[in-house]
């Protein structure tokens, strides 16, 4: 497989923040690569490098004269008012039966498809993104948290987009289970290096404990020895007798070596706040209607939730999850019908995009002690804001100068402060990395109180989530299944969708021979024949026309696709009779096509 990007002995820094130290790797054809690191390490930055939009200090970044990058564009490519379908014509330059047939692997039909992109929720935009990188045709893609705010479906349909793509991608992603059902190969970025492994994510992982554990058992076997030799000296070197053994021994002593363990970069322990374990009901949902004045989204909500249950609430985008959540805690309304918690609820909520509103002059510690709860020591509010990363000079930054990710670990630092009982937190693990969502999870799991809350992210989910509520088609229902179920129902519907289309595709070709034999018999009177060419023409012409106005109407996903496979089956008949028409025109004008 010939190398499709080289990078040698690459430097890049940022003052005295070094991203890339030396750093060196190939990336193959048709490799599939998962890219880790922590936040701030650099991975964006080698991706825009590779891209253009930077520049190394020192070294070389060669690209194959074959490569093809398709980049996931974050930014919004669309023109005001412009449909799926307008836009993907537009952007590749492809008719509109190719870029149809690539937005359906999308779900992207029926109205979606024929509907304006500006009414589309940010994981629907997404997919419309991801069809136009396709119809481009790469052989690399370079795709940056291409999971962030995206629902279960879109990333499962994400996923089979990438099993069936056929050429090679570099994916930079927090989402563990992302990363190991799409990637076969690990690169990491870790103090200015980048290490390759050939094997999936878990493996790595599993790898990286297994070296360090060898490493730390060796340096402890080399440890035992030296304190024996030194042992052996003390007592034998004023001996007479024994002075020249031991000072044999002393050279051993001397040749021997620890391994160097690198030091890991500080990893978050979290503690989630000491509460007394409570029976019974937590919340209760009576008859309760939920939305907005001009728009109910779901209605005849029933819903209870136990002390110490910790509910995953799961829907695709759009649904009404956030909404959901908006109602429980009285920042919304009901429409009808009430939710009463319980006596002695004490609610603390971290919303999406909460992180946005902190005031940006105080210091992580002014904030931490205005909101700590009253009584909380000061050693207390240190050792919080430690286990979120704020040690030393962290400690005393501006929140002005905090990105993202800093922000968002705030936030949940001032929230296990509060000492609250009811954890309320949507998409909590968004901007924190690999090793930050582990440690919250795990506190999560540890929280003798109550929690609600959504994530796209499913190795957290997983490893959370103790019971599941769904939002869907208008209604919040409990799930009765574990979170895995959940999601082998979602991929099991996917797949039956794809079965579908591919049956489709299969049946088009049959249909579009019987159409071209349906065309007229060659007359030997071309004028004769041309007339009736004509007539078909203007019919086809006609029926394309009512049939494209009816996608543009449909709301039915099934009907939109039946209507693409109609659509396709008379372009094909058109097309026919139009190559045909030519053929006679050119007969009666005497000359040859």
């Amino acid at each position: 497989m010939p190398p499709l990007i080289t990078i040698r002995k690459a430097c890049k820094s940022y003052g005295e923040q070094v991203l890339l130290d030396n750093a060196d790797v190939t990336i193959s054809d048709s490799i599939k690569v998962g890219f880790m690191g922590r936040n701030g390490a650099g991975k964006s930055t080698l991706l825009r490098t590779i891209l253009g939009e930077e520049q190394l200090d020192s070294g070389e970044i060669i690209l194959h004269p074959s490569l093809r990058l398709g980049y996931l564009r974050q930014h919004d490519p669309f023109h005001p008012g412009e449909t799926v379908l307008d836009f993907l014509m537009r952007d590749s330059g492809e008719p509109d039966w190719k870029c149809g047939e690539v937005a359906g692997r999308f779900e992207l039909k029926g109205s979606y498809l024929n509907g304006p992109i500006s009414a589309m929720s940010g994981g629907w935009q997404t997919r419309v993104k991801l069809a136009a990188l396709l119809l481009h045709d790469p052989n690399l893609l370079l795709l940056d948290e291409p999971t962030n705010f995206l629902d279960l479906r879109t990333q499962i349909l994400l996923e089979h987009f990438l099993r069936d793509f056929r050429a090679g991608a570099l994916i930079v992603s927090h989402d563990r289970a992302f990363l190991s059902a799409t990637c076969d190969q690990t690169l990491d970025l870790s103090r200015g290096k980048l290490n390759y492994f050939p094997g999936k994510v878990e493996g790595y992982l599993e790898h990286q404990k297994e070296k360090l554990l060898h490493e730390e058992r060796t340096n402890q076997a080399i440890l035992a020895k030296m304190r024996h030799l030194e042992d052996f000296i003390a007592r034998n070197k004023a001996r007479a007798s024994t002075a020249k053994l031991a000072q044999s021994k002393s050279k051993q002593l001397e040749k021997l070596e620890l391994n160097e363990i690198e030091v890991d970069i500080p990893v978050a322990n979290i503690r989630a706040p000491k509460v007394d374990p409570r029976k019974g009901s937590a919340l209760r949902c009576k008859e309760m209607s939920i939305g907005y004045p001009e728009r109910i989204i779901a209605k005849d909500v029933n819903i209870e939730i136990d002390h110490g249950a910790r509910v995953a609430i799961v829907g695709d985008n759009g649904q009404g999850k956030t909404t959901f959540l908006r109602t429980i805690v009285e920042s919304l309304k009901p429409i009808e019908g009430e939710a009463r918690w319980g006596h002695g609820c004490k609610l603390g909520v971290y919303a999406q995009h909460v992180y946005t509103s902190l005031p940006p002059k105080m210091t992580v510690l002014d904030y931490l002690h205005q909101k700590a709860a009253r009584g909380k020591k000061d050693q207390e509010i240190l050792d919080i804001a430690g286990a979120f990363l704020f040690r030393g000079p962290s400690a005393r930054k501006d929140i002005s100068v905090l990105s993202g990710g800093e922000r968002a670990r705030l936030c949940m630092a001032s929230l296990l402060l509060s000492e609250c009982n009811v954890l309320i937190l949507d998409e909590p693990g968004n901007h924190l990395d690999v090793d930050t969502v582990e440690a919250l999870a795990d506190a999560l799991v540890d929280f003798q109180g109550t929690v609600v809350f959504t994530s796209h992210d499913r190795h957290f989910m997983n490893r959370v989530a103790s019971c599941v509520i769904e939002v869907r088609d208008g209604r919040v229902l409990n799930y009765n299944g574990s979170y895995q179920n959940y999601v082998t129902r979602v991929n099991d519907e996917i797949e039956a969708g794809e079965r579908e289309i591919s049956s489709q595709k299969t049946k088009a070709p049959t249909e579009v021979a019987q159409a071209k034999s349906a065309t007229p018999k060659r007359s030997a009177d071309p004028e004769k024949e041309i007339k009736l060419v004509e007539k078909n023409i203007a019919r086809l012409d006609s029926q394309k026309k009512a049939l494209t106005a009816k996608s543009k109407i449909t709301h039915d996903t099934e009907e939109g696709l039946t209507i693409l496979a109609e659509i396709e089956t008379v372009s094909a008949e058109l097309s026919a009779n139009e190559d045909r028409w030519a053929e006679l025109h050119a007969q009666i004008e005497g000359y040859e096509l």
